[in-house]
């Protein structure tokens, strides 16, 4: 029931190795419209996968927020989780993280940020397409535009009788 539910809204999560039903849902109606982040680093912020500084002398080293929205961080923890699990993108960076020298925890902390951008694109896409309309373009409509094809055309839909005059039908003021 909730895979269709989420489906049904046209969303591409679902899609994303670790998110499932319950994540997808969860992340649709905790961002509501994904507009009201105007970039990846807003919408980090939010999650609670931006890094904070917590660097002291010469040791830089930066660590998780623990504010932000801890819902969607928790559907984002099992995403990475699952991803870690199984060989693929999200182990791969995991394991270059590590090699750079990273602890578990920070190459943690960096998957964890690299999926919020992934879900953050994905949703602006899911947007895109769903404005985008039938075939891709924007503006399109799946109702004819051909005056007289429906037999309700209204008024405004009708050509009009005789031939289209270019001068105005009232006469305009003079300008002084």
């Amino acid at each position: 029931m909730l895979i269709e539910l989420a489906r049904a809204t046209g969303t591409s999560l679902l899609d994303l190795t670790g998110i499932g039903p319950s994540g997808a849902a969860r992340m649709l109606v905790e961002v509501g419209h994904i507009t009201r982040f105007p970039d990846r680093a807003h919408f980090a912020s939010w999650t609670g996968t931006a890094p904070i500084d917590a660097s002291s002398g010469d040791h830089v080293r930066h660590r998780l927020s623990r504010g932000g929205n801890r819902q969607i961080n928790r559907v984002l923890h099992i995403m990475a989780t699952v991803q870690l699990r199984n060989p693929g993108i999200g182990r791969d960076y995991y394991d270059r993280k590590k090699a750079d020298g990273k602890t578990s925890t920070e190459a943690m902390r960096c998957l964890k940020r690299r999926l919020s951008d992934i879900v953050y694109r994905t949703m602006l896409d899911d947007l895109a397409a769903l404005r985008a309309g039938p075939g891709g373009h924007r503006g399109t409509s799946l109702q004819s535009s051909a005056a007289g094809s429906h037999p309700h055309t209204g008024t405004s839909d009708q050509s009009r009788p005789g031939p289209v005059t270019t001068e105005p039908t009232t006469a305009l003021p003079a300008v002084s």
